[in-house]
């Protein structure tokens, strides 16, 4: 009985496997253009617990957007490439955010709030939060080491995927791509 109580707990594992498999290569096979650099892991990583803040001082930590996907964009406002990529995260954010998905900008290092807020109206942006990290406690426990980075995370809280560098967000493959992650399983 145990031998067969064994078979079937590890046919289930290798079915569970196979379909993460799967999707992970469904989901890079959408990857075209700058999405090229978004790596998916093989096993989803840990991500910080450290506390940051809004705008207003509330204090908020990774934790707070469990039960969605989330786009975690690592930047500054002295960071050019960063600047270019924002008003594509807000079109991404205008389109698929809400219950299943969220993009969440966070600020690292020194950004004053003044120069965040100048820069989001010059730019018009209009859906992504004004969040600060100003000692760098999730950046560093995240393995930030350049600037844009951006992370996916999954609804379990959980690094699945990263890309260095600036992207397209409102590029046909991300938008693919968010869809992919936030569409419901077929029954």
């Amino acid at each position: 009985m145990q031998l067969i109580r064994s078979a079937v707990l590890y046919t289930a594992l290798m079915l569970g496997a196979n379909a993460a498999l799967a999707d992970a290569a469904a989901l890079e096979a959408l990857r075209e253009g700058d999405m090229k650099k978004l790596m998916f892991h093989s096993e989803p990583q840990a991500v910080s617990s450290a506390r940051f803040t809004e705008a207003d001082g509330t204090e908020r930590s990774l934790a707070d957007w469990q039960g969605k996907y989330i786009l975690l964009n690592f930047w500054a406002t002295w960071c050019a490439p960063c600047r270019k990529e924002m008003p594509a995260l807000d079109a991404l954010q205008a389109e698929f955010g809400g219950d299943d998905f969220e993009v969440v900008t966070l600020a690292t290092g020194r950004n004053s709030l003044q120069g965040i807020r100048r820069f989001f109206e010059e730019e018009d942006i209009k859906g992504l939060p004004i969040l600060l990290d100003p000692k760098q406690m999730v950046a560093r426990e995240m393995a930030v080491l350049g600037l844009p980075i951006t992370v996916i995370l999954d609804p379990e809280g959980r690094e699945i995927a990263r890309l260095r560098g600036d992207a397209d967000w409102a590029s046909d493959s991300a938008r693919a791509i968010v869809a992919a992650l936030i569409a419901e399983p077929e029954s």
